[in-house]
């Protein structure tokens, strides 16, 4: 099963949110996909596994208004808050992607890293039925994990690596792959990790 609250809230409690190793100064792929959709300012997003991630206050620059950040990790959230200078304009949401009902749907759903942690087949179904039961009619979805050549393990957990094909599988019923392309991750440390970022449409 993948890792609960408590392994999280001490990743955070341990590192800098600068320091973990997906950490991105700015996310430039998923903006640059973000981007290409042309989606309308006020289209609801939601950024999962998000974290201390810095994508919702780049979002809230470039004029988009209905922006949802969640987490499982609270410590995450709150450092994501205090990088902030206008926090109280994101939905701040502590959340088991396993098993949590927003109450609403998104136009997009943004996923970068959370998905590869989910490799045993029951939390994976759980994580599909939570984005189905969130995601609009159509809706976007924009996911990247670690790529065929990335790590498979990450704070000490294993991940799932997934090339185009497999992904595609892994929705399969639930969200068409549109389009996907590689890029090539450095953490702090100056390490590469290999994504794949995919795009695909929820009918």
């Amino acid at each position: 099963m993948a890792a609960g609250r408590e392994h999280w809230e001490r990743v955070y409690a341990e590192k800098a949110p600068d320091s973990v190793s997906w950490f991105e100064w700015t996310p430039r792929a998923s903006l640059a996909m973000i981007e290409e959709l042309a989606l309308p300012p006020d289209a609801p997003i939601v950024d999962v596994g998000g974290g201390a991630s810095s994508l919702a206050g780049e979002l809230l620059t470039r004029g988009y208004t209905d922006l949802t950040v969640a987490d499982i990790s609270p410590e995450a959230l709150q450092r994501a808050r205090e990088s902030l200078s206008e926090p109280d304009r994101i939905t701040w949401v502590v959340a088991d992607l396993r098993d949590h009902d927003f109450g609403r749907r998104f136009a997009l759903w943004h996923d970068r890293a959370a998905l590869h942690f989910m490799v045993e087949p029951a939390d994976r179904e759980a994580y599909m039925n939570t984005l189905e039961r969130s995601i609009a009619s159509p809706g976007h979805v924009i996911v990247a994990t670690f790529g065929p050549e990335g790590p498979t393990s990450c704070s000490g957990l294993p991940v799932q690596r997934y090339d185009a094909d497999a992904l595609a599988a892994a929705f399969d019923g639930r969200a068409e792959l549109i389009s996907s392309r590689i890029e090539t991750h450095r953490t702090p440390s100056g390490k590469p990790q290999q994504f794949l970022f995919a795009h695909l449409l929820a009918n």
